[in-house]
């Protein structure tokens, strides 16, 4: 069903998509770094070692990344609402 609220304009209905979107690639993005690491954790306790720390943290420190600019970096889109903003009023400054 898609079911577009009569409260919210096009361009605020567009908003919540990328928004709900980018929260959503975040979840999946969380969910498979638990679910490697953990394999991952499985076969290094199994080898008697503990190499699997290694790719959890680099791979953590993205994910922490990631995190933080879907859910605090300035609702993760502000940068280029202000970008394309500019181009555009670039563009009509250029008109003859």
């Amino acid at each position: 069903m898609d079911y577009t609220p009569s409260h919210l304009t096009p361009a605020q209905e567009k908003m919540a998509r990328k928004r709900a979107g980018a929260k959503m690639g975040w979840y999946i993005h969380a969910t498979v770094f638990v679910l490697v690491n953990l394999l991952l954790l499985t076969r290094s306790a199994a080898t008697g070692q503990h190499w699997a720390i290694f790719p959890a943290f680099g791979w953590g420190l993205g994910l922490l990344i990631h995190g933080f600019v879907v859910f605090f970096g300035s609702h993760g889109f502000g940068l280029h609402q202000s970008l394309l903003e500019r181009e555009r009023q670039r563009l009509r400054n250029e008109r003859p």
